[in-house]
């Protein structure tokens, strides 16, 4: 990672960051907090009461609840907790409300510096109909498109009927593939219309999609700037991210390879143009396509820290989440360590691999659960930036992220080498990965490309990738333990919404558990187990002594931990009990062909009414997870039985249905 360095600033220090995050980003702000002398405050939502970045932090507070909507989409309840830590500035990572205006302007009027753009520059940029009039203006190259939001079915057809298909169904204030829907054929508007809007309404709380003409085989490819809100913008290098999934992204690499200079001077320029019109403040990215002729169209402009950024680091030396902390401190773009001169040189070549909590052999569902073991690879060139620690939890309410790998080198090619080693050095236990589905790509001509005919581009994985393998050999293990519905069993008290190193448990089975616990160790007292498991923050388990008045510790602190950490293991297990079968599943009654659940989510939609007669393959069903939808097909042909409603929560493998 590149040093972060104090910056030299006209405006007060920045001293107490709270972090509107979770996961990985988290812990990334919170490093470079850390590394340059500040505070770094956790908000999190119930199931991340345990989590990596929240034992990081220096503080933590709790948001009271227990999803997205409750928690990290929360305005208020941030604000709120902002001001209740005394924070003096919120960073908000990517997703969630990282590009939400309104939250922006809230940070603003409760009297915090907001890192980011300004909301007036939000607000231009995050509309991709805005983004693409300002765009048109600067002379970016541009696919067709509309320049308002679409608002019912017959509008696409009818542009469809004027610039044909494929065409893109995109959310206005979209991002990571969620609200993105490709239409193929005209049959398929309708269905694809209301599955966008739904996900862009999930997803980020507006409902509104333009359309534009679909590139077919187009590279992704995404230009980092950093700006100083007051007249400098720069280009801090390229990145291809072609290689996706879903339209989601999963390796990406700096500098964009394979590309004529001249190719990476108009993209370069095209984005700095864009943002200077815009005035733009912090770290963003533009992005574009790049199809094989050559052609460049502007795609959006993400307001916000990417995923994929810690590539452009590695390449650059610069330190973009410390140089996000200092620009909101007023620092100017000369005043950071690498942007003296402009543009830097890329030194070497760096690889991301996103790895996440997914299944490939089975489609790329994601897999909530518990990291029973994690072993990350060491050596030179090789970071890796973890949200989650061995007996940490990936839970069903968020993304499927574990950790990214970061794998830097001389040249593309030792680049290509060193990460082959990584992967095969990297071992996570409990949830299937896509690991091996890395591995398997960098084995492809395509993407390898000793000789320079590099033919990934967007839709290679599901177009040209799977279709050549066998997907059981993609499978990197089977899932362990699922991770529980959240209990209100905590090995922590929340003392005014703050964490605190210490827990009362909240269910009356808890209480009374804790009450015959503490008094075996004040007294002895019959009941109490002779000894107890203890599960570390290292996953390992072992016994700790029994709890008797004459065996207490000097400290009361570590007891009460430790009885804590016990009533947490018997309330799981009997929430695995009460669960039914091993795997977590709900049994249902189902008298013909099942209709499986593919992923663990929740059912948003019936395509197909109860008794309905359907075809084999046809799309029935609608699920969600981690805000993305995924259609399940009839298994046959016959006559649909739903077994489960709209709201209801399922786990793979669950019978939604039967077909008869």
């Amino acid at each position: 990672m590149p040093s972060s360095t104090s910056f030299t600033s006209p405006r007060p220090k920045l001293r107490r960051i709270l972090i509107a995050n979770r996961g990985e980003i988290a812990m990334r702000v919170i490093h470079a907090c850390h590394d340059t002398g500040r505070t770094a405050i956790a908000a999190y939502a119930d199931p991340d009461v345990d989590a990596l970045f929240v034992h990081a932090a220096d503080e933590a507070y709790a948001l009271g609840g227990s999803d997205a909507n409750s928690t990290y989409l929360n305005i208020g309840a941030i604000i709120e907790t902002a001001r209740k830590a005394h924070a003096d500035a919120v960073h908000p990572g990517y997703g969630f409300l990282a590009e939400n205006a309104d939250f922006a302007q809230a940070v603003i009027d409760a009297g915090m510096t907001w890192i980011g753009p300004k909301p007036d520059t939000i607000r231009a940029l995050g509309s991709k109909v805005e983004a693409r009039r300002i765009a048109t203006e600067v002379g970016a190259p541009m696919a067709p498109g509309t320049t308002e939001p679409v608002r019912d079915p017959d509008e696409v057809v009818a542009f469809a009927h004027e610039h044909g298909l494929p065409l893109a169904i995109k959310a206005v204030y979209g991002g990571g593939g969620r609200g993105l829907k490709v239409v193929h054929g005209l049959e398929d508007v309708r269905e694809a219309f209301v599955s966008a809007t739904h996900e862009a309404e999930l997803a980020f709380g507006n409902g509104d999609c333009f359309i534009e003409r679909f590139l077919a085989r187009p590279r992704h490819v995404e230009v980092q700037v950093l700006g100083d809100g007051v007249g400098d913008v720069v280009a801090v290098g390229t990145r291809d991210c072609s290689l996706q999934r879903r339209n989601q992204k999963l390796i990406e690499e700096a500098p964009a390879p394979f590309l004529p200079a001249e190719t990476t001077r108009a993209l370069e320029d095209a984005a700095v143009a864009i943002c200077s019109r815009a005035h733009y403040e912090s770290a963003g990215t533009v992005e574009f396509l790049v199809d094989p002729d050559g052609t460049m169209s502007f795609m959006e402009v993400n307001t916000r820290i990417q995923v994929e950024h810690p590539v452009t680091e590695e390449v650059t030396g610069v330190d973009l989440v410390a140089a996000q902390l200092a620009i909101a401190e007023g620092a100017r773009l000369a005043d950071i360590p690498g942007l003296e001169h402009g543009t830097p040189v890329p030194q070497g070549h760096a690889i991301e691999f996103r790895i996440n909590a997914e299944d490939p052999s089975l489609g790329f569902v994601p897999f909530p659960g518990v990291i029973e073991r994690l072993d990350a690879p060491t050596g030179p060139g090789i970071r890796f930036d973890s949200g989650v620690a061995s007996g940490g939890t990936i839970p069903g309410q968020f993304d499927s992220m574990v950790a990214k790998l970061i794998v830097t080198a001389p040249s593309r090619e030792m680049c290509l080498a060193r990460a082959r080693h990584a992967l095969k050095e990297l071992s996570i236990v409990g949830v299937p990965t896509v690991r091996v589905f890395d591995q398997a790509v960098l084995d492809q001509p395509a993407f390898t490309a000793e000789h320079g005919d590099f033919g990934v581009y967007t839709r290679w994985i599901e177009e040209e990738f799977l279709p050549s393998v066998d997907a059981r050999t993609l499978s990197d293990g089977k899932s362990g333990r699922r991770a529980a519905a959240v209990e209100p069993v905590e090995s922590w008290v929340e003392v005014d919404g703050r964490r605190m190193r210490l827990g009362l448990p909240a269910s009356f089975a808890a209480l009374a558990a804790l009450g015959a616990g503490l008094a075996g160790a004040a007294g002895g007292a019959k009941g109490v187990p002779a000894a107890a498991s203890h599960v570390s923050d290292s996953g390992e388990s072992d016994t700790q002594r029994p709890y008797g008045a004459s065996q207490m510790s000097d400290s009361p602190e570590s007891d009460i931990q430790t009885l804590l950490h016990t009533l947490q293991m018997s309330v799981s297990a009997e929430s695995d009990t009460r669960s039914g079968a091993s795997d977590g599943t709900r049994p249902r009654a189902v008298q013909g062909v099942p209709i499986e659940s593919t992923i663990t989510g929740t059912i948003v939609r019936w395509l197909v009414d109860d008794g309905a007669h359907v075809e084999a393959d046809q799309p029935v069903v609608v699920l969600e997870a981690m805000k993305m939808e995924t259609e399940i097909p009839a298994p046959a042909s016959g006559t649909l039985h739903r077994a489960g409603k709209v709201g209801d929560a399922v786990q793979y493998g669950e019978p939604l249905g039967d077909i008869r």
